[in-house]
């Protein structure tokens, strides 16, 4: 018979759904953290077609997973797989973290919260500010909703589908205090000179794409901050070209591990390792 006193140890799992995820740089912060709080966690990046997304969602009971992380192109087909959508992540209609509490899945979103705490981070003033958002996409919505929220003064999202622009800006009216509007992307966007901060919600820049968001750089100014959520490469060619005209930049690294830092208390109740995680994040684009 086996001994009873013996203890037998099991690796939790948790993993991020995506396509493309091959160069998802989350496993190298989320392993960081793992490793620095003691635990014995294992996190995993699968390669997940959007057929394959319900099933994909399944296994995270049939396999007791502690939780997921979603990424593009998943955010918003993956609501109708989930149990429990938080009220945040149903106003802003789109999750990237899933966890798994008396067997069934909860969604949330950590987006827009690991966004704006960038902006904090770096002194970056958020109420009554002028926004332009190149996108509408999931990333987009957290990340609008959470800087009406936080008092932004103004947000204009630009984008290619005016239906989804429309339906972001209809959102941000009905349910947030903000000023919102919508600018059809047909052409070179030229930034009104009033604009405070200017945002890449799209996948333009993502590795291994090296293009650059159709815009008129010459209208960027040295006031402007401009940012990134893509955090792999950190320095894309869109924040090439707003440095090169003195604006402050911010990539996508910050918001990447304030985010997860987010999922982890959510997963394990722990509070994140900011600094050892962003220390290995650095570490991986060197």
């Amino acid at each position: 018979m086996p001994d009873t006193n013996e203890k037998c140890y099991r690796k939790e799992f948790i993993t991020v759904f995506g396509s493309p995820v091959d160069e998802n740089p989350t496993v190298v912060i989320m392993d960081a953290a793992f490793e620095a709080l003691g635990l014995d966690w294992i996190y995993n990046a699968f390669e997940v077609y959007p057929q394959d997304l319900e099933t994909a969602v399944q296994s995270i009971k049939a396999l007791h997973m502690k939780g997921a992380n979603c990424t593009i192109p998943h955010k918003v087909a993956v609501m109708k797989y989930l149990d429990h959508i938080s009220d945040a992540a149903s106003i802003i209609g789109a999750v990237n973290t899933i966890y798994l509490k008396d067997g069934e899945t909860y969604g949330e979103n950590s987006d827009g919260k690991g966004f704006t705490k960038a902006l904090e981070e770096e002194q970056i003033p958020i109420t009554d500010k002028n926004y332009v958002l190149l996108g509408a996409g999931g990333a987009a919505k957290a990340i609008a909703v959470e800087l009406a929220l936080a008092g932004a003064g103004k947000i204009t999202v630009v984008n290619r589908s005016r239906e989804r622009g429309e339906d972001l800006v209809e959102l941000l009216r009905a349910k947030t205090p903000v000023k919102a509007d919508f600018v059809l992307w047909d052409h070179s966007y030229e930034l009104p000179a009033d604009t405070d901060v200017l945002i890449n919600c799209t996948s333009i820049g993502l590795y291994p794409d090296t293009s650059s968001p159709d815009l008129v750089y010459d209208s960027l100014r040295p006031n402007m901050v401009v940012c990134d959520v893509i955090p792999n490469p950190p320095q894309t060619p869109f924040l090439t070209e707003a440095q090169n005209r003195g604006c402050h930049t911010l990539n996508g690294c910050a918001m990447l591990v304030n985010q997860g830092a987010i999922n982890i208390k959510l997963w394990t109740g722990l509070d994140a390792p900011r600094d050892i995680m962003k220390a290995a994040l650095l570490k991986e684009f060197q």
